[in-house]
């Protein structure tokens, strides 16, 4: 993932996934699945019922806190997959996803995708590579928050929102800033 542009997406995931589907003997194992915008594909403490590959749009992931704030962990695209995490720990969804877009999704179901840990070692090769490079985009986004100011991190997310042709509300903004709409506000009077 680049910072500047501040979406994740992996094209050899979504090569993989495509061509799992494409060959699929059972074809309940992976099938097509639509979300429309504003609709969550997994909810924080909730039990994952499916593994989804992002085939086409745009979600975020975000964590809800106690007091009812989100934080945007990050934006997720083509290629990105969600659930896996949860079923590797055995345990309920870390973050909720919701689609900014209208997203579609290759869902695969639990048990096949167990099998597939199990037996097929493409794909625990993408896991570890993803796994990767989710610790160091974490790493750089912390830093990168640090060392720049509200507004230039705000002027890349701008950007962002008008390179994907994509709405990106304000709340949102100031949720994966990690700001109030307050300090949001006059970040954008600045600019």
């Amino acid at each position: 993932m680049s910072r500047k542009l501040m979406l994740r997406t992996n094209s050899n995931f979504l090569a993989y996934a495509e061509q799992l589907y494409n060959q699929q003997a059972n074809k309940a194992d992976i099938i097509l699945k639509s979300f429309a915008k504003g609709e969550r594909l997994l909810t924080q403490h909730e039990k994952p019922t499916k593994i989804m590959l992002i085939k086409e749009g745009i979600t975020k992931c975000f964590f809800t806190e106690t007091n009812d704030k989100e934080f945007i962990v990050e934006f997720l695209g083509k290629g990105e997959i969600t659930g896996e995490i949860e079923l590797i720990r055995g345990g309920n969804c870390l973050c909720s996803i919701e689609a900014l877009t209208d997203v579609s999704v290759y869902a695969f179901s639990l048990p096949f995708f167990n099998e597939l840990l199990k037996k097929d070692l493409a794909l625990n090769h993408l896991l570890l590579k993803a796994f990767a490079g989710r610790i160091i985009d974490t790493a750089s986004r912390a830093s990168y928050q640090q060392l720049h100011t509200t507004e230039h991190s705000l002027a890349k997310l701008l950007e962002l929102q008008s390179k994907q042709d994509m709405a990106i509300s304000k709340e949102d903004m100031a949720a994966y800033l990690g700001i109030s709409l307050r300090n949001l506000n006059r970040a954008l009077k600045k600019l």
